[in-house]
Parts: structure tokens; sequence; C-alpha cells
């Protein structure tokens, strides 16, 4: 049965709350309405009141493949967002090779048309000699141009002022940027082996990698966007004084504009002493009172996205010394557990955290017809169950590096269903690994 009704659900979408019955229909929403009957051709899902919500759409993940594959590949990191209620992302283009040209791009479109679970797009990323590519991308092909303005792989540290400025003044889609001043962050470290040699302290990271270092190259950011009219998105804030630089309020009519990641509401400077470098990534997680402005500018629109930057490594490769344990931890199998986790906090309303990882996300990147519990739109669905504990164990880890960070927590949610194109690709806690997602279209 490919149709579905959904019952008795409890649906969260556009700032409101309320009881409705679902009828998806070759992979759209068809109606949603109270007291719908079945057909007789459709299965029956009875949400129990359970909250149905569109499905998360994660801006900001690090899948590995090409070049990487022993730490994560488009299957298996796709499989896990399914687990965790994601059902479209938007993958970097640090890769081996880069995705710095239609090629490379293409080739990564043609391989998750192969095997990804859920929908997908990918960025074309920038660097100091791709700038015609930037220019003649078209801009229904990816959902922005990454820009690294901190350290990064291979030759994507975008470094000369010139083609920086050339970069914003011409770009044909968004530009999310990566800000961290190289520099700072390489003086810090100099500092930092003079008295520890390779083996730093876990707890030196958000010093080295340090918030002036993000607070210098975000308003770099800030200040090209604004010479250029440019639309420009900034990744994974994690100071309370780059919230300040940013605008509250609703996300219509904004030209530039902020994301967090869920760590960053999670993790504090304090848990370095028990995780490690496992929860080692650049930014750096930073100190209790960023974790609580981040939130409180989350909670008013500074900050207007809500993403993972998902990004795992090998435990074996955590477990080096500091200059070789690599930065990023996985994170899209629970995700969007974590991000309700403010919710049953009271630091965010169910309908605020909603917006930001699924309404914001789609209409920044103008996603056609998803991101919203509208009839006719793509049926990609979240149901999650706020009754029902879960508790984070490593052998049902999806991610290929088969560890988590959140390995012994106890969320207050789980994720009874997630659909996708309106099949049931998690239900019940299994997976259904003939699903395929589909290509993100951009409505520009």
């Amino acid at each position: 049965m490919n149709d579905c009704l959904i019952i008795n659900a409890e649906l969260v979408n556009e700032g409101r709350r309320f009881h409705a019955d679902v009828r998806l229909r070759n992979g759209r929403i068809e109606h949603i309405g109270g007291d719908l009957t079945s057909m007789g051709n459709e299965r029956i899902v009875d949400a129990a009141g359970r909250w149905l919500l569109p499905g998360m759409i994660d801006d900001q993940v690090h899948f590995r493949e090409p070049g990487l594959t022993h730490k994560a590949d488009i299957e298996s990191e796709s499989r896990a967002c399914a687990a965790g209620g994601i059902t479209s992302y938007m993958e970097m283009p640090n890769t081996r090779p880069p995705a710095t040209n239609r090629e490379a791009l293409e080739a990564k479109y043609a391989r998750a048309a192969q095997v990804s679970r859920v929908n997908y797009a990918f960025y074309l990323g920038a660097t100091n000699d791709n700038l015609e590519e930037i220019r003649t991308l078209d801009p229904r092909s990816a959902p922005g141009i990454k820009v690294f303005m901190g350290a990064s792989t291979g030759n994507m540290l975008v470094d000369d002022p010139a083609i920086l400025d050339a970069i914003f003044r011409d770009a044909p889609t968004p530009i999310i940027t990566h800000c961290e001043d190289t520099p700072m962050i390489l003086a810090n470290e100099e500092v930092a082996k003079a008295r520890w040699g390779e083996d730093i302290p876990p707890e030196q990271h958000p010093l080295i990698r340090s918030r002036e270092a993000c607070i210098k190259s975000t308003r770099l950011a800030i200040s090209l966007a604004s010479k250029h009219g440019t639309r420009l998105h900034v990744l994974h804030i994690s100071t309370a004084d780059e919230c300040a630089l940013f605008e509250p309020g609703p996300l219509a009519g904004k030209r530039i504009t902020a994301e967090t990641c869920v760590h960053f509401l999670h993790f504090s400077d304090a848990d370095y002493a028990r995780l490690g470098h496992r929860i080692k990534c650049n930014p750096a997680i930073k100190t209790a009172a960023d974790r609580e402005a981040i939130t409180r500018a989350l909670a008013e629109g500074r900050i207007d996205v809500l993403a993972t930057d998902h990004a795992p490594h090998l435990a074996a490769e955590k477990a080096e010394p500091y200059v070789r344990a690599p930065s990023g931890l996985p994170l899209v199998q629970y995700a969007l557990q974590c991000a309700l986790e403010r919710v049953f906090d009271g630091h965010l309303t169910l309908e605020r955290a909603v917006e930001a990882v699924t309404h914001a996300p789609a209409t920044l990147f103008d996603v056609r017809e998803r991101g919203y519990l509208r009839e006719g739109y793509h049926a990609d669905l979240v149901l999650v169950d706020p009754r029902k504990p879960h508790t984070v164990t490593a052998d049902e880890v999806l991610s290929k590096c088969g560890w988590s960070p959140f390995e012994g927590y106890t969320f207050r949610s789980s994720i009874a269903a997630t659909f996708v194109n309106g099949q049931p690709v998690w239900l019940d806690g299994r997976l259904d690994d003939a699903v395929r997602g589909q290509r993100l279209e951009f409505a520009r």
C-alpha cells in the first residue's frame, strides 16, 4: 500500500497546533481534515494524539562521500536521518574531491539518487580559483554556495580578499559561511602547543578556536553582505557576542540570517571533561552562558534556523591527541529530539522549534513544496511521541561511525514514524530500506 491515512494526530504547523487526520496519496498531502474515513486501499496509522510535524530539513551536514567513506557515506547517514525525523538534507562540498564544479556536484546528486533514504541537495563550494563556476551556477541546481571563511580542507579556505568580495558581489544563490578567523586560531594553537605539545587538553579547544576568531570573521561576512546586498546565511553561531549582530523577528524580508546547531543548545565547555574530543567541533562548543544566549536568540528569531553540522569521525580518530583528533560529531539521528528538549525545558515553544528546523530552511532556500503541512505539498512528515522517553545506546546508532555524543542520555520524546514523499521510511523502530528520497527543487 503506497498511500496512507494518519488519524488522531496533533498537527504542529505554521504557528498552530490542532487535531486532524491527514491523507497521503501519490507522495503528496492530499487532505487535512477532521474524521477522514479510509478509502480501503491505504495504510492506516493511528497517531493516538502524538505530534505530527513537517519533517526536519537539515541544511548543514557532512556525509563524507566521496573520498572519506570509511567514516560515513550518503547511504548510512541518510538512514540515520530517517530514524531521526530528518526528511531532507543539504550536504557540504568539502569531500574528496570537493564539490567545487558542476561535474562533482552532479556526481553527488547521481549517487544520492541511488542510495539516499531521504531527500537531498548539495552545495557548491567556493575556492580562491573557481569564481567563474560560481558566477555561472544555475541557481536551481544547488541550495547555495558554501564559503569557508575559516580553516577547512584542501583549497576551500577563501582568504583572497578580492575573490571574497567578488563572490559576495556575484553569487547567484544564497551564500552560506563558516566564520572563524584562521590567523587568530593558528596563533592560539601555537601558544597551546608550546605549553602542552600535541596532547593539548580538550577544554582548551574553545580558547584556541576562540570567540574572538568567530566574531571577527562573522563581522567581515556581514560587512561584505551589507556592501553588496548579498543574501547571506551565517552558519553555526556559537557565541553570545555573535547573536547580537543579527536582527530579531520573522525571517520574511531579511537579507542576512543566522543559524545555530543542536549541540550548541545541549553541551557546554563543562562537558569536555567527560566527553573530550567527542565534542570537539569547529566552531567550538563554548560556555553555559553562550548556550543560554544562543537559546534565547533562537527563541526571539535573532537566530533563524536550527540544524546539525553533522560531521562523523571514527571513535579511534577521536581518541587521538588534540592536534590529530578531527573536529565534528554525528548528530542527525537525534537532532530533532535534542531540539525538542528545549521545548520540554520551556525555553522554546513547540511552534518556534518547528519553524526553526523546518519552515525557516524551506523558506530561506526556496525549497519547492516542502517544509510545511499543506495540501498539495510533498508528504514529508515526522510523528513524534512526546510521552515516550528514549535512552540512546550505541547499538542503535545508524551512522557508520557507530557512536553518538548522546549515549546514555534520555530524551523526553521519541520518533515514532518518518514519512518521505508519503512513504513510511521509519515506522515503529524499523527502517524501510526500499524507500528512496528525491532531489530537492528550488523555486528560483
